[in-house]
């Protein structure tokens, strides 16, 4: 009987030692998850820059425009460079069906060719005709001297010869005179027949000097190094319009494309009002892009807009002031119309002591950050120098103390903290 009890208050000793064992290693289980899902961040030593954060884009101070040729029709795109892609100056960007504006090249090419030619016949004619009317005058001068020396011998030849000189005298004197007139009138009318065919050949050769012309604005360079970005064709309506591709037509003198130099990239972002008075022209800005996240890009601030904007997109609306910073080394990636945030520096804390914005509390009114010590945390009085969105530079702790993130429970805290937390729940 005695033996029978015995084992059985054995088994019930086991059993509670079990359960406080069990019990033990739970409390010590949630403790230590609680621990270990308290985040925690390390105290930063080091110049705490005060900041202005705002958000913008990217935009180009310099860009060119490409325009279709004008007094030019029928303009077919056959090729263009890959859009938003780099492009160098004097490259070729569009190029245009070139085969309508070819054949009228020949077309006008010939048309100069046949007024050469008859411009050519002309003067060899006009050479001729020339040599011949010379001929003629000199016979007819041979005609009259001839003429002359019969009549001289007037004086020694019958009256009835005399007379009959004298009268082919007369004869031949008329003919030179005739001759000289005929030359005169040949003369006239091959300097105007040359004169209406070199105006031919000439109007001829403009239009074959502005058809080439226009069949070398079949294709389009880019006048600098940037990127280029096509514009929308409005063919097809408002509601359809797509930038411009291979296939569609052009108007004559209609903007095709735009060509932004990124060596003029600037971040253009909104100031709010309330910060306006805290950023001046010259101040050093960081810029960060959205597309690279990992890269800081430094620049300065150029130009602040000296009027505010109001923007409804938000109720209440909204003032703020446009502010440019150029970037001292824009990326070659960089294009604009890219979302990039800026952060203009206002000041800068040499050796200050910063942590998470998160890790900051308030107890009493008072500022605090929890420090880790050991297992526990302590509840520590600070000084805050200077806030940003998402750190704050304070004075209390060292550089290199682990703060918490959350406020820690209850039972992982100090004595000395529970008391003052129990202290101020008590107050309330």
């Amino acid at each position: 009987m005695m033996g029978k009890r015995l084992r059985w208050l054995i088994r019930i000793a086991v059993i509670l030692t079990i359960l406080a064992g069990a019990g033990y290693g739970l409390r010590q289980f949630r403790q230590t998850r609680a621990e270990a899902a308290l985040p925690l961040a390390t105290a930063k030593k080091d110049e705490f820059l005060v900041l202005v954060r705002c958000r913008g884009e990217l935009v180009a101070r310099r860009s060119e425009q490409l325009a279709a040729p004008l007094d030019a029709t029928d303009l077919q795109i056959v090729w263009l460079a890959p859009a938003g892609g780099p492009v160098k100056k004097d490259q070729v960007v569009i190029r245009f069906d070139p085969s309508r504006m070819q054949q009228d090249l020949k077309e006008k090419q010939a048309a100069l060719d046949q007024a050469q030619a008859s411009l050519d016949q002309a003067l060899a004619d006009a050479r001729i005709g020339g040599d011949q009317d010379t001929l003629d005058l000199s016979t007819a001068h041979y005609a009259m001297e001839k003429a002359k020396l019969e009549a001289a011998k007037q004086a020694i030849m019958s009256k009835i010869q005399g007379e009959e000189s004298d009268i082919d005298f007369g004869l031949t004197e008329e003919k030179l005179k005739v001759q000289q007139a005929a030359n005169v009138t040949h003369q006239k009318t091959n300097e105007s027949k040359i004169a209406s065919l070199q105006q031919a050949r000439d109007t001829a050769k403009v239009q074959v000097e502005f058809t080439r012309h226009q069949l070398s604005l079949m294709e389009l360079k880019s006048p600098l190094d940037g990127v280029i970005n096509y514009m929308n064709n409005y063919s097809s309506g408002w509601a359809n319009a797509q930038p411009f591709k291979v296939g569609d037509h052009a108007v004559s003198g209609g903007i095709l494309a735009e060509i932004p130099d990124l060596s003029t990239l600037q971040m253009e972002s909104k100031v709010d009002e309330t910060d306006r008075g805290r950023v001046a022209v010259g101040d050093k800005v960081l810029v960060h892009v959205d597309a690279f996240p990992e890269k800081v890009m430094p620049a300065s601030l150029a130009a602040i807009t000296p009027l505010t904007e109001v923007s409804f997109s938000e109720w209440p609306p909204t003032r703020s002031f446009r502010a440019y910073a150029q970037i001292e080394s824009p990326d070659s990636r960089l294009r604009p119309g890219m979302n990039a945030g800026a952060d203009i520096v206002q000041m800068k804390i040499p050796d200050a002591i910063s942590i998470p914005a998160k890790a900051l509390f308030t107890e009493a009114g008072q500022p605090i950050v929890y420090v880790k010590k050991g297992d526990r945390y302590v509840a520590q009085r600070v000084q805050v120098r200077a806030k940003n969105p998402d750190e704050v530079a304070i004075e209390g702790i060292a550089g290199g103390e682990m703060v918490a993130l959350a406020e820690p429970p209850l039972e992982q805290r100090s004595p000395a903290t529970q008391a003052v937390r129990q202290k101020s729940t008590e107050k309330k």
